[in-house]
């Protein structure tokens, strides 16, 4: 590291850390010194009562005790007498004080009094020095000790209100997290993320610019000034931003959006000046706000409550972005799971122009995803990662590394020191839908119900040749189910098509049919299923155009904004239609129960053995299920072509 760097570096360290938050540590100060102040008020208190609780007698009292034999000792110090008594049986010996004549001896005072002189010669008689720092610290604590704790509670008092005004000054300054270039613990590669090959491939050139600027502004191109990374949660966006600085080898500002948004009026945008005015000084460097929906949504459509601070925080970021020179080398990037909320502006070319989408890793990326979490797992020789990838389509790559690390919890839970197939097999259904609540006992009757109902989804499943092929039937609670049934495709799928949703939505009825048929009676067990499958029919009518009724029309789209900056979730469309929308989602209902009935009719013994099995084992297994599947008559799912 250069001298250059390392004063970029201890600069920003000290920026960073003079912004820590102090308004609690301010309020512990002064609970400190508060107990601190009483602790030393009442230890005083205690002091100065001891001392007054020892009695005080006059010369003659002392004289006559003196005379009657009772006194052992005397300690004189000044004009003070500590007397201290003879012993009397197992009791400790009085004490007592008096004080004699300033300027004249003891012995004269005694003798003036008329003391027994063979008497005083028994009684022990100590002078100490009263001079001294101990001297003049006993006779001045007294007076001047309180007000010496009073001055110092109110220096310190003054002191901490200068520092939370001090700190003022620096509320407007930015907050964002600084890695450098040089810190190897927390630098980040492309060797590091997997998958997303495709987002790779596009961020290269943005590596290869801050490298070598030169080459892009010999030949007249100008680098994009934002990149805009867009997927859904958990795909990797946060740790591939990370990446590019890292083999750029940059510094790298990281920030969220909500950081910039505080209840005072321009702070926001003091802090957004403060962050590009750190990243220019530090540059080559990359600036990084994390979910920017929180300050870039669209302006002017009444959502977020009309926050003027939001809307001036967003102003600012869009000056910032267009203030950049083309040799600056400081590129802008921003993560976001919501792109359709942001503001024209911020997207148009000049600004956020290239955007980088992050889809859900496919089967082959999973498994290298799973390959980068286990390299410090210790795992035991059955352990297979591609058959793990196999089972865990729709899965994140957050959703892997929760996986990994829930295999290797239940693993040390059990005292085990390797990470079996069988953990991780299970942390796939603890991910997905929780944890067993082993506590959560069904009775009998729930029990029977509940096994039927599952049995129910099974067979229509199986049966059906659109829908995905069982994997796994259980009746034991996790997470908020009593029982379910896992269904896992065959193969990859990017599109689906109406065949497959109208065999999704059977599936999903084949509880609520089980039930009625079966039992003659509806349990609250099939509400989930009712509301998924409803869902799922509104959607193929207003969305994607599947019903003959309707047609060929969008009558409604994601939550968001529409390509005219209206949200969404404004009708656009007339009460008839809406109508109409309601009666043939009733009637795409009612054909697919009608579908699901004639399933379960027709392989009632099959049904009826898969219950009973539950009932038993409370889990089957795939190879278990199309056992019981060919004994009934039912030729288990192999690999189809799907016809569209």
């Amino acid at each position: 590291m250069d001298q250059n760097e390392k004063r970029q570096q201890n600069k920003a360290n000290r920026r960073n850390s003079k912004r820590t938050p102090e308004g609690g540590k301010f309020w512990r100060n002064i609970i400190t010194v508060l107990l601190v102040f009483l602790l030393l008020t009442s230890l005083y208190s205690v002091i100065v009562e001891n001392q007054s609780n020892t009695p005080t007698i006059p010369i003659s009292e002392l004289v006559q005790d003196i005379n009657a034999g009772k006194v052992s000792a005397i300690t004189v110090q000044g004009d003070t007498l500590n007397i201290e008594y003879a012993k009397v049986g197992n009791n400790a010996p009085e004490k007592k004080i008096a004080q004699k004549e300033t300027g004249t001896a003891l012995t004269d005072t005694l003798a003036h009094y008329g003391v027994d002189l063979t008497k005083e010669k028994d009684v022990k008689i100590e002078i100490k020095d009263e001079s001294g720092f101990l001297f003049w610290v006993a006779t001045l604590l007294p007076f001047f000790g309180p007000l010496i704790l009073i001055v110092v509670f109110l220096w310190f008092m003054t002191r901490q209100v200068k520092g939370s005004g001090m700190q003022a000054f620096t509320f407007g300054q930015s907050k964002a997290r600084l890695i450098s270039p040089t810190d190897k613990k927390q630098r980040v590669t492309f060797k590091d993320v997997a998958g997303v090959k495709e987002a790779k491939q596009e961020l290269l050139e943005i590596v290869d610019f801050l490298k070598n600027p030169k080459k892009f502004l010999d030949i007249g191109a100008r680098i994009p000034k934002g990149i805009l990374l867009m997927g859904a949660p958990g795909t990797g966006k946060t740790l591939l931003a990370r990446a590019v600085a890292g083999e750029a080898g940059v510094s790298f500002f990281s920030i969220s959006g909500s950081e910039f948004v505080e209840m005072f009026v321009g702070v926001g945008a003091s802090r957004v000046r403060d962050l590009f005015k750190m990243a220019k000084t530090a540059a080559p460097a990359i600036i990084f706000i994390d979910e920017i929906d929180a300050v870039g949504r669209s302006r002017g459509n009444g959502v977020g409550g009309g926050n003027d601070e939001r809307e001036q925080t967003l102003n600012q970021i869009l000056v910032e972005m267009d203030g950049f020179e083309p040799n600056e080398k400081v590129i802008v990037m921003a993560a976001t799971n919501r792109p359709d909320v942001l503001d024209p502006a911020l997207l148009r070319p000049g600004r956020f122009d290239r955007r980088v989408v992050l889809d859900l890793p496919d089967r082959a990326d999973r498994e290298e995803i799973l390959r980068i979490h286990s390299k410090e797992k210790p795992f035991a020789e059955d352990v297979d990662l591609k058959v793990i990838a196999e089972r865990t389509p729709g899965f994140s790559g957050a959703d892997l590394y929760s996986l990994m690390n829930e295999g290797a919890i239940l693993a040390a839970r059990e005292n085990r020191t390797k990470v079996a197939q069988y953990d991780l097999i299970r942390s796939i259904e603890k991910v997905m839908l929780g944890p067993e609540r082993k506590s959560h006992i069904l009775s009998t009757r729930e029990k029977e119900i509940t096994a039927y109902h599952e049995a129910g989804h099974a067979i229509i499943a199986s049966v059906l040749e659109f829908a995905d092929p069982v994997h796994k039937v259980s009746i034991i609670s996790r997470g908020r189910a009593a029982g379910y049934t896992l269904k896992l495709p065959l193969e990859e799928r990017k599109l689906q098509s109406k065949k497959e949703f109208l065999d999704d939505i059977a599936v999903s009825l084949g509880g609520y049919v089980v039930e009625k048929t079966i039992f003659g009676d509806l349990t609250t067990g099939s509400s989930n299923d009712l509301q998924v499958s409803t869902s799922l029919a509104r959607d193929m009518i207003t969305k994607y155009g599947m019903s003959e009724v309707i047609g060929p029309v969008a009558l409604e789209s994601s939550p968001g904004l529409s390509p005219t900056g209206k949200m969404s979730m404004e009708r656009d469309y007339s009460e008839k239609t809406g109508s109409e929308i309601d009666k043939e989602v009733l009637e795409l209902m009612n054909r697919e129960y009608a579908r699901a009935l004639d399933v379960i009719t027709k392989h009632r013994e099959a049904l009826n053995a898969i219950a009973k099995e539950l009932i038993v084992v409370e889990t089957i297994e795939r190879a278990e299920f199309e056992k019981i599947l060919v004994a009934n008559g039912i030729v288990p799912k192999k690999k189809v072509d799907i016809k569209i």
